[in-house]
C-alpha cells in the first residue's frame, strides 16, 4: 500500500509528457495549496518523464497564481538529456490557468561521484524529547493549515517564542521533521520539506500566510532514513517581500538539500500559518 504522501503526489500519464494529478485538500495552507507539496508533485511528473534520471538536482519554480484542491495537469518538455543529467521544463495548470512554471535538472544522485562537503553547520537542535511538537499548535492555526496533520515537527524551544507572542526577531526557525505516516525521506519528498515550516517571518513578529513568488531547491544527496533537521532563516525584508533560506540535514548529519525562496510578507492583520 502506497504511503499517504506518495498517493497525494501521484500523477497519471495521459499523453507523452503530460500527466494528470489531483491536488489534495490536506495540503492547503492559508489562501492556497502549499508550494512545497506542489513542487514535489511537479518533481514526480518530471521523474516519470526521464525515468533514467529519477532525482531532482536543481529545480526553480515561479508561482503565477494560487493553486486550489482538485484536478491539475503537469506538462513536461525535455529540453536536453545528456549522459548524467536532463533538463526539463514543466508547467502546472488547473483548467486553462497556469499555476506554476518550472525548470529542473534531474539525474541519478546515487550514481554521482563524491559526497557532500560543506562549510555549513548542522542545526544545533536539542533532543527531540525537549522540543515543542506541532501538535501543540492552537486550534485556529490547525484549522487554517490542515497540512500540519501530514507530518511531525518538533521546534527548537528557543525559537518558538512567536507562538506565544514573543518572537525573537532573529528570523530563524529550526525543527526536527518527519512525514507522519512513517514514509522515509527521499529526493522527491525533500522538495516539499523545504517549504513546510511556518514562514520564518513568524520569528520577526509577522505571522500570516506568505505566498511564494519563486522557489529554487538544490538536492545534494539521497537522504538517509530517519528524522530530518530543517532550518529556515531570513536576513532581508524589502519591498513587501523577504527571502527564506532552508537547509535540510539527514539522520547521519549530512546536508541533503538547500533552497531559497522569495515570498510576500504576510499582512499584519492576518494570523495564519504556511
Amino acid at each position: 500500500m502506497a504511503a499517504e504522501f506518495d498517493s497525494d503526489i501521484f500523477v497519471n500519464q495521459t499523453a507523452p509528457g503530460e500527466y494528470d494529478a489531483r491536488l489534495r485538500p490536506g495540503w492547503v495552507v492559508g489562501g492556497g495549496v502549499n508550494g512545497g507539496y506542489l513542487l514535489a508533485t511537479i518533481g514526480n511528473a518530471i521523474r516519470h518523464a526521464v525515468p533514467a534520471k529519477p532525482d531532482p538536482i536543481s529545480i526553480s519554480a515561479y508561482y503565477l497564481s494560487a493553486s486550489v484542491p482538485g484536478p491539475a495537469r503537469v506538462l513536461t518538455r525535455v529540453r536536453r538529456e545528456g549522459g548524467s543529467v536532463a533538463t526539463v521544463a514543466a508547467d502546472l495548470l488547473q483548467g486553462d490557468e497556469q499555476r506554476i512554471a518550472a525548470l529542473a535538472t534531474f539525474g541519478d544522485l546515487a550514481g554521482l561521484p563524491g559526497d557532500v562537503a560543506t562549510t555549513a553547520r548542522e542545526p544545533d537542535l536539542p533532543d527531540r524529547e525537549r522540543c515543542v511538537p506541532n501538535s501543540m499548535a492552537p486550534e485556529d492555526i490547525r484549522r487554517i493549515a490542515p497540512m500540519m496533520e501530514r507530518f511531525d515537527m518538533l521546534f527548537h524551544p528557543e525559537q518558538v517564542g512567536w507562538a506565544v507572542g514573543q518572537p525573537s526577531g532573529n528570523g530563524v526557525i529550526s525543527v526536527w521533521f518527519r512525514l507522519k505516516d512513517g514514509r522515509e525521506p527521499d529526493p522527491i519528498s525533500v522538495l516539499a520539506v523545504v517549504d513546510l515550516l511556518p514562514p520564518v517571518t513568524f520569528d520577526l513578529g509577522r505571522p500570516g500566510w506568505a505566498p511564494t513568488l519563486e522557489l529554487t531547491a538544490h538536492v545534494r544527496a539521497v537522504p538517509a532514513p530517519g528524522w530530518l533537521k530543517v532550518r529556515h532563516a531570513t536576513r532581508n525584508v524589502a519591498g513587501g517581500m523577504f527571502e527564506e533560506d532552508c537547509e535540510v540535514w539527514d539522520a547521519t548529519g549530512r546536508l541533503v538539500a538547500q533552497s531559497r525562496q522569495l515570498a510576500r510578507l504576510p499582512r499584519r492583520t492576518t494570523a495564519t500559518a504556511g
